[in-house]
């Protein structure tokens, strides 16, 4: 209990609250002792040898001597605080926390074969993995879940608030899934938004990440930002990939190949989509660019209140204005004791 020093006491509330009434009478007793203190002369006696003396001016004394009587009001003020009895409910442990207004979140993931390009190490699709999971370890309370999509879509897995099970499946995502080639943004962002709970949730969101233009699927980009709009989700777009040439996977008949190309985000699109959703387009062009994206999204969307239940009254904590009241009288002892005689 000693280590406690906070006496911000605007943080506490207080078991005997009554108390705290004595401290209109501080700043009164505070006045009169500077009253008294001007008309009373040897009261105090300065005890140093006359060298000594001499080095002090005598403004220097008044001062000290006034810090003595404020440090005197400040005693006082602590330990009417701890008679009132503080205490923090953020320091009780004895809690359970239910995080109310969770947000909805579903990570829409391009696994088209041009994420195989290695313009990110070791390539796009695993930077994009990596940056994915440490985005579901910053959020608490909230349901995540995972749409991969490349010519088609499919859910990996529903929104959960089991993270290991959802960081899982995102280990799993890979562009050798058995579904058709070609890069359907629309269905990605449609099959996504279904997913989503139809409540009165305040947040949900879509962060859809892609590295090409929409070329498959049923569903155009514009009529999925139709869905999402009119089921009030924010879709966050991330164009991922450099500006020059590298490394592209290529579909061939003996399999997948790289060769040099350019990155075809068809930007325009994805700033539509984020625009008529109420969300924000982005472009990653390296790892730490992704990164970046993912730490500005989880500031946008910090929106969840934690509701903390508490099953005992937290006990009084009056230790902190105790510790600050025993410092401050050592204190003043010390400049009665080297500076000052009291004369009795």
């Amino acid at each position: 209990m000693l280590t406690n020093w906070n006496i911000a006491f605007w943080e506490y509330e207080f078991l005997s609250p009554n108390w705290l009434w004595l401290l209109l009478l501080v700043p009164i007793v505070v006045f009169l002792l500077f009253y008294f203190e001007k008309r009373k002369k040897g009261e105090w006696k300065y005890s140093g040898n006359v060298s000594t003396q001499k080095s002090f001016s005598s403004k220097r004394i008044v001062v000290m001597r006034q810090a003595i009587i404020l440090t005197y009001g400040i005693i006082a003020s602590l330990l009417i605080l701890a008679l009132a009895k503080p205490y923090n409910w953020n320091d009780h442990d004895d809690s359970n926390q239910d995080f109310k207004d969770g947000i909805d979140i579903i990570l829409a993931i391009d696994v088209s074969g041009s994420m195989l390009a290695q313009d990110f190490s070791p390539n796009r699709i695993e930077a994009a993995k990596e940056v994915a999971k440490e985005f579901v370890d910053g959020r608490r309370g909230d349901r995540i879940g995972l749409v991969v999509f490349a010519g088609e879509a499919y859910t990996s897995c529903p929104a959960t608030t089991d993270y290991s099970i959802l960081k899982k499946q995102i280990d799993d995502v890979s562009c050798e899934v058995n579904i058709e080639g070609g890069t359907a943004i629309g269905v990605g962002l449609g099959t996504a938004v279904t997913r989503l709970r139809n409540d009165s949730l305040p947040s949900k969101v879509v962060i859809l990440l892609t590295d090409g233009s929409n070329n498959a699927g049923t569903i155009s980009p514009d009529e999925a930002a139709d869905l999402a709009r009119a089921k009030n989700v924010r879709v966050y777009t991330i164009g991922v990939g450099g500006t020059s040439e590298g490394p592209m996977a290529v579909q061939t008949p003996f399999g997948t190949l790289l060769q040099n190309g350019e990155s075809e985000i068809d930007e325009a699109t994805l700033q539509r989509i984020a625009q008529k959703t109420d969300g924000q387009y982005f472009r990653a062009k390296d790892e730490k660019g992704l990164r970046e994206i993912y730490a500005e999204i989880e500031k946008l969307e910090k929106r969840k209140i934690v509701d903390r239940h508490y099953k005992s009254e937290p006990p009084a904590m009056p230790m902190a204005f105790l510790n600050w009241a025993f410092i401050l009288a050592l204190v003043t002892w010390f400049m009665q004791r080297y500076f000052f005689k009291i004369h009795e």
